[in-house]
């Protein structure tokens, strides 16, 4: 597929991310999209981990990643608008996000999610990919991103 249908890359941010091959499979996914990768800190790894550059592969080198001290350092760099917060506690559903070029996708940590400070300040831009039955509690942190950023960009670019 010709790279340029990825004229508009997305910004994929992890908020305090804890499972390093969770981020590496995510890293590995921008180098295949070409989107921005911001890691919001605090990390529950080091970046140097080893199970997270196996996971990244050799792709690390092909991916934009920007660190973030924090969730407010954040906001107050990239401002607030055209963000797109997901989590399974949202109405609305992840195909229904009205995408632009460049938006960003705010992902939250395995265990907590995004902090509900967040989710209560943007709750008009979050949004949920169903789960059809009850037998987990949640997706795969990767998982979810990869359907949420593919999503994204079949809207975007009419695939």
């Amino acid at each position: 597929m010709d790279s340029v249908i990825f004229r508009h890359s997305l910004n994929i941010v992890l908020v305090e991310p804890e499972i390093p091959p969770n981020t590496g499979n995510i890293a590995r996914m921008c180098a295949a999209t070409g989107s921005v990768l911001h890691l919001v800190h605090p990390l529950g790894f080091r970046t140097d981990d080893r199970s997270l550059k196996r996971a990244g592969l050799d792709y690390w080198n092909s991916v934009q990643v920007v660190h973030h001290t924090g969730i407010k350092v954040f906001l107050e760099k990239n401002g607030d608008k055209e963000l797109f917060l997901f989590t399974k506690r949202a109405e609305r559903l992840y195909t229904t996000a009205p995408w632009t070029p460049g938006c960003w996708l705010l992902f939250g940590s395995e265990t907590s999610g995004l902090p509900p400070e967040l989710l209560e300040r943007y709750s008009e831009r979050t949004y949920a990919i169903p789960m059809i039955t009850e037998h987990v509690r949640s997706l795969n942190l990767s998982t979810a991103a990869g359907i949420v950023t593919y999503e994204a960009y079949r809207q975007l670019h009419g695939w």
